[in-house]
């Protein structure tokens, strides 16, 4: 794995309308890694996330990618770069089968497939790999949450990201799916894509991530493995709300 950096987030702060949301919050991702962010609920990542995704521009801050200064690029212009992204709140288009939404996101990004052909079996391998060939003539609208989950990681993989972004892909899942939610994250990984990640499920975190970065009221409290941040007496008492937590 490379050590090189390929997010790097240097003391962003967004303030909205007077309200400071996140402050000075500093952080990098490693190009071929599983970073994970965590936090109670207000904590700011979704904030944070959103102006790492282009969605937000920062009050203050800068964010790089590979080097290069993306601060004010918007979020359209991101697949072009191989950065993709997944929402929490999923938007599948719903009158369209689980194929066609995944054909549509072939013709977007730095990959943009050139015609029907190349766009329909990009698809197919990605239905394959998400395990959702079987379901590929289902209409998205008619689909359970953790299929719609999956399919949001699959429409974002038909970009052919090199950086993915998954916002919050387990809620709301039993544990059975989010084993099997960790299995697709960590074989996308494997595939070659660096992954960041807001989850608040402890188990995917502590399996996947090998850093992990922890907000509280809008600061950064805590960096490291998810053992180191995990036996940190701050975050034990930030998640438990005592500090007679911290030695539970």
């Amino acid at each position: 794995m490379s050590d090189s950096k390929i997010i790097e987030v240097q003391h962003i702060t967004k303030r909205f309308k007077g309200l400071t949301a996140v402050k000075d919050v500093s952080f990098s991702v490693r190009e071929g890694a599983i970073t994970g962010m965590i936090g109670p609920n207000g904590a700011g990542k979704s904030t944070t996330f959103n102006m790492i995704c282009g969605y937000y521009p920062p009050t203050e801050g800068k964010i790089f990618y590979k080097g290069q200064d993306i601060t004010d690029k918007k979020a359209y212009e991101y697949t072009n770069m191989k950065i993709a992204r997944t929402f929490q709140i999923m938007k599948p288009l719903k009158n369209l089968s689980v194929l066609e939404n995944v054909v549509a996101s072939a013709y977007f990004g730095h990959a943009a497939a050139k015609n029907e052909r190349e766009a329909k079996e990009r698809a197919m391998d990605i239905l394959q790999f998400t395990g959702l060939y079987e379901k590929r003539h289902i209409l998205s609208k008619d689909m359970g949450t953790p299929d719609q989950k999956r399919l949001e990681m699959a429409r974002a993989l038909a970009t052919k990201p090199e950086m993915l972004f998954l916002d919050e892909n387990m809620a709301g899942l039993n544990p059975a799916e989010t084993e099997a939610a960790i299995q697709l994250i960590r074989r996308i990984n494997e595939s070659g894509v660096t992954i960041f990640l807001i989850e608040h499920i402890m188990q995917a975190v502590v399996s996947l991530c090998e850093e992990v970065i922890v907000l509280h009221h809008g600061e950064k409290i805590a960096e490291g493995t998810p053992a180191q941040v995990m036996n940190d007496p701050y975050v034990m008492e930030v998640y438990l709300g005592t500090k007679e937590g911290a030695h539970a």
